[in-house]
C-alpha cells in the first residue's frame, strides 16, 4: 500500500511564540515541525474526546431507542466482579 505524502500546513506565530515553541521542541529533543505536529494532533484528539454532543444517524435512531429501553442483561462476570472485594482493600 502506498503511503500518503505529508501535506504542508502553515501557521503564523509572533516572534515570542516562535521562540517559546523552539525552546519547547529543543527540550523535547525534536525539531520544531515534529513538535508542533505532535502537539497539535494531541490537542485535536483531546478536543474530539471531550465533545459533549453525540450525533446518531436517523437510520439508527430506532435501534438506539430499542437498546435504551431494553431490559438490562445479566452478565455473570460483571455481577461477580461487582460483588468481589476491591484489590486496594486487601
Amino acid at each position: 500500500m502506498a503511503k500518503a505524502s505529508p501535506a504542508i500546513l502553515s501557521v503564523r506565530v509572533n516572534p515570542a511564540e516562535r521562540a517559546m515553541l523552539e525552546a519547547a521542541a529543543q527540550a523535547a529533543r525534536t525539531n520544531l515541525s515534529d513538535f508542533i505536529r505532535r502537539k497539535a494532533v494531541e490537542a485535536a484528539e483531546q478536543d474530539l474526546l471531550e465533545q459533549r454532543q453525540v450525533v446518531i444517524p436517523v437510520e439508527d435512531w430506532e435501534r438506539f431507542e430499542a437498546w435504551v429501553h431494553a431490559e438490562p442483561r445479566q452478565i455473570e462476570a460483571l455481577r461477580k466482579l461487582a460483588s468481589s472485594r476491591p484489590a486496594w482493600e486487601g
